[in-house]
């Protein structure tokens, strides 16, 4: 049994609530804080791939979203011209065991803190981490911004990208821009006037003008996100609020130069409803030389641990095995083993985030047009994501261990 008493997470997102039920289920006590005054009711659909969707079953979570997620099994790539050019597989039940799935974030959201709440696992709202305070061998304090403090075992930063938990291991860190911000909206599919067999989703790629993404949410498909992707110089926080606000701007840029474009996409930017349009610049972090502090009381995890670019549709998904395979660790270390252990852990996830990496690249590179030939785009036929699909954590984080006493 586990020597952690009680673990502190930051964060009430996807990760610190999936986290929670993790650590749940190996009978680790937990509570959650999170600065804002409720749940998180905003943001787009998600993709959910096997790996992610065999944690969430083992965590209760699957049986509770089916209904509202919209299953599909491959993404498919067209050229300028309309043309298939190359496929993705993001599920099957056959294969995998599970179809990949395409849910609202705030309705995954709303279905994990609803089983925290029937686990009585305590979440405290309006509690924004100041700093942390102190770290002992065996204890670590923070204090909030209301000037009162905690102490517990361990604390976990869940809390995204700009984590304040992740200020204590790396003081002088920023996220870095990208150079790249997105635009997104969500319209009817009957805009679309999809034709017979054309298989969404769907991305379409222009040499000039960038992709255009077309991915149907809602359990029925009877809405599609749209997408497109640009370069821009950073902006600062009201910066990007106020852009994100200026839905004149974000619609002028879905439309831009939509005529270049097959008449699907034509169809799609017809009629944009400014409520339904969301704006993202994207930011990744460095590679880390240690997830966890000196005294191993501190860790980090998903995004703000590591920076995963879309490409696979890995982001959430690796995040989610963050979680889970941290509280397998805990549930099998004692005190003396925490900070060995830990790096274990580290180690064996900062593998699986290689690879991702790793295949990412090998995707954008057949999505690169042709040297030359810009309607053309090479193809290499199917990838083998058997690893990345069919992943056995218990038996991986079993491996882990073993490797270290090695």
């Amino acid at each position: 049994m586990s020597s952690i008493h009680n673990v502190a997470i930051i964060g009430a997102g996807l990760s610190g609530l999936t986290l929670a039920l993790a650590l749940h289920k190996q009978s680790i006590p937990c509570t959650i804080y999170e600065a804002r005054s409720a749940p998180l009711d905003i943001g787009g659909a998600i993709m959910l791939s096997p790996n992610a969707l065999r944690i969430l079953d083992t965590l209760g979570i699957y049986d509770r979203i089916r209904a509202d997620g919209y299953d599909f099994d491959e993404l498919h790539f067209r050229s300028v011209s309309n043309e298939p050019v190359d496929v993705y597989e993001f599920g099957g039940t056959e294969k995998y065991g599970y179809r990949g799935m395409r849910i609202y974030r705030h309705i995954l959201i709303s279905q994990l803190s609803a089983l925290v709440q029937e686990f009585n696992i305590p979440i405290q709202y309006n509690r924004k981490l100041q700093e942390i305070v102190s770290e002992t061998p065996t204890s670590v304090t923070w204090s909030f911004a209301d000037g009162t403090t905690e102490t517990v075992t361990c604390l976990v930063g869940a809390d995204g990208i700009h984590s304040r938990v992740r200020k204590y291991l790396y003081p002088d860190l920023e996220p870095l821009f990208t150079s790249m911000m997105g635009v997104t909206a969500a319209v009817s599919t009957a805009n679309l006037q999809v034709p017979d067999g054309y298989q969404l989703p769907v991305t379409i790629m222009n040499p000039q003008h960038g992709a255009f993404v077309i991915a149907p949410q809602k359990k029925d498909g009877s809405e599609v996100l749209i997408g497109r992707q640009k370069r821009a110089p950073e902006l600062d926080r009201a910066g990007w609020n106020a852009l994100m606000n200026d839905t004149d701007w974000c619609v002028d840029f879905l439309r831009e130069a939509a005529d270049e474009f097959p008449e699907i996409v034509q169809n799609a930017v017809s009629d944009i409803s400014p409520s339904k349009i969301n704006l993202w610049p994207f930011y990744v972090v460095p590679k880390l030389e240690r997830w966890n502090s000196e005294h191993s009381r501190v860790v980090i995890l998903g995004d703000a641990a590591h920076a995963i670019p879309p490409t696979s549709g890995q982001g959430v998904n690796q995040a989610f095995e963050d979680v889970y395979t941290y509280s397998l660790i805990l549930a099998k270390l004692d005190e003396s083993s925490l900070d060995k252990t830990l790096k274990a852990w580290q180690r064996g996830r900062q593998e699986r985030v290689d690879k991702i990496l790793e295949l990412n690249g090998q995707i954008d590179k057949r999505r690169m047009p042709t040297q030359g030939v810009l309607d053309k785009v090479e193809t290499g036929g199917k990838f083998d994501l058997g690893w990345l699909y069919k992943a056995d954590f218990e038996a991986m984080v079993k491996e882990w261990l073993h490797k270290d006493t090695c």
